[in-house]
């Protein structure tokens, strides 16, 4: 029988009569974003990384318009950065001196903003592809991968997270990464609502591929082996300067006698590690206590490495720029060292000014001659030299980028990161932070050396375990040996390639087989 256009539309519009009303459908859409939280550290709730995206699933089964499947989205990728990402608040009113009232609504606007990514995938889940699960877990990642670099990129709160101590399903990350642990476990959460309604054929996909995570963990295979060198002992320095007190000029002093005491007793080590910006002012200004540290690091054959901001004077043009160019770096000294790493993922607003060049043009704006922004390290960077090692490096949330972290792996027997995560309290910012830290360290099959000014320092292995770790906001040292590895892992060596044929081809398929359906049911 064939059914008319406008028929089909009396048949859309009696189904729309007997659903809730929109309000209550986005409240159910923003508490299942909000839950989404509790899945990832410090709580570690991991089903509901499945619970949370199969309730979005369900809310958007149902025929609707495209804007209520766009609002619904939206709401739920509300409520997942407002809570998801509540962290930012202690930044923001704490140390940002923003009025509590204020600092709520730029949570707010944060979250509408990057409800955004979630809204247009329920969008194109209703209007473009097909109701299905491939379809639903395929739009989830291509809606994580654009966070990796849309509009500067914010790649925070991925449901492959929450799986990173779960070895039957991260072990695919070191295969296609943190995007196909995503994939299959959005995937699963799709297909048990089908199961629910009684479509039980769509849990042979999600299946088949939980079989071959699981084959995979069992059967453990080492995609990179002991560079068969003697493990190096490491120190890592964890100096607790307090966030308001870091940056003021009259206590610069008193932090270098604090990492300089504790430092005391580690020389001798092979490497000793200090945090971002642990030395808080430009090399050019320190050049005497650098040398001191040298000369002891040289004296004891103990390779030093530290956080600190870079000014580059040489690269000055006075005709042409306001300042000389400054860095947040990373530089290797001492004995058996060389190099130095420059970071190439700035803070929007934190590290640098987005489109800075309007102030140049807005001169009457207050203070705009004044606002300077660090500079951005070349991506093409060496990796630094250390004790007959390569030693590839990530700073703060840099690390957050997998495919960056991946290029600076490369050629590289282990890897470090520093950060100083007193900006996030006690909030769970930190803790994700350095789940992040462990899903990289898996995906490239490295260890990685962690230190941080209030915490999580931590020492963690090439299969994403911590080893050892420091307690938060404590002034201390963690104590360990790492072991160099070498060899690629399939994911350092095609990156995200794979995962993102195979959604394209998957939205491709879906896409064609909608206009197909909807075509033989308008008999045409």
């Amino acid at each position: 029988m064939r059914l008319s256009t406008v028929d089909l539309q009396k048949r859309l519009n009696a189904n729309k009569s007997k659903k809730m009303p929109l309000w209550q459908t986005m409240v159910m859409a923003w508490l299942a974003g909000a839950l989404f939280l509790f899945a990832l550290a410090p709580y570690g709730i991991w089903p509901l990384a499945i619970v949370s995206p199969a309730i979005l699933y369900a809310l958007l089964l149902p025929e609707m318009s495209g804007k209520r499947a766009f609002m619904i989205g939206e709401a739920y990728g509300m409520g997942l950065w407002c809570v998801g990402a509540f962290w930012l608040y202690t930044s923001i009113h704490d140390y940002g001196a923003t009025p509590a009232w204020l600092a709520l609504i730029m949570i707010a606007i944060m979250g509408l903003g990057m409800g955004l990514f979630h809204g247009f995938l329920a969008l194109m889940f209703n209007r473009v592809v097909g109701k299905q699960p491939l379809s639903f877990a395929a739009l989830w990642i291509l809606q994580e991968w654009l966070k990796t670099w849309l509009f500067t990129g914010f790649p925070w709160l991925f449901v492959g997270y929450a799986f990173t101590e779960q070895r039957w399903l991260s072990s695919l990350a070191p295969v296609a990464g943190v995007f196909a642990v995503s994939f299959v476990a959005v995937l699963f959460a799709a297909s048990i609502v089908e199961l629910l309604r009684r479509r039980g054929r769509y849990m042979i996909a999600p299946i088949a591929l939980l079989v071959v995570s699981t084959f995979l963990w069992l059967i453990n295979p080492q995609w990179t082996k002991p560079k068969g060198t003697p493990d190096l002992s490491v120190s890592l320095i964890q100096g607790n300067i307090p966030q308001d007190l870091k940056w003021l000029t009259e206590y610069q002093i008193e932090t270098l006698k604090i990492y300089a005491t504790l430092t005391r007793t580690e020389w001798g080590r092979d490497i000793v590690l200090w945090p971002e910006s642990s030395i808080p002012m430009f090399q050019d200004e320190a050049v005497g206590f650098i040398s001191e540290m040298v000369k002891m690091a040289k004296a004891t054959n103990t390779t030093w490495i530290t956080g600190i901001p870079y000014r580059d004077e040489a690269a000055f043009n006075p005709k042409i720029d306001k300042y000389p160019p400054f860095y947040n770096s990373v530089i290797a000294l001492g004995a058996e060292a060389d190099g130095m790493y420059k970071k190439q993922r700035l803070v929007p607003f934190g590290e640098y000014i987005p489109f800075q060049g309007l102030f140049d043009i807005l001169p009457n704006l207050a203070g705009s001659q004044d606002i300077m922004s660090y500079s951005r390290g070349s991506d093409k960077q060496s990796p630094l030299h250390v004790r007959g090692h390569n030693l590839g490096t990530a700073i703060c949330y840099e690390v957050a980028y997998p495919d960056t972290t991946r290029k600076n792996a490369l050629n590289t027997d282990f890897l470090l990161t520093i950060s100083n995560d007193a900006w996030f309290g006690t909030s769970a910012g930190p803790l994700q932070h350095l789940q992040m830290v462990q899903m990289r360290a898996l995906e490239n099959g490295r260890w990685f050396i962690r230190a941080t000014n209030t915490g999580v320092t931590a020492i963690i292995d090439h299969q994403g375990r911590i080893v050892k770790r420091a307690p938060q906001f404590e002034r201390t040292v963690l104590r360990g040996d790492i072991q160099a590895r070498v060899g690629n892992t399939p994911f350092m060596s095609m990156g995200n390639y794979p995962i993102l044929i195979i959604i394209a081809l998957l939205l491709l398929l879906s896409y064609l087989g909608k206009r197909s359906t909807t075509r033989a049911r308008l008999g045409q």
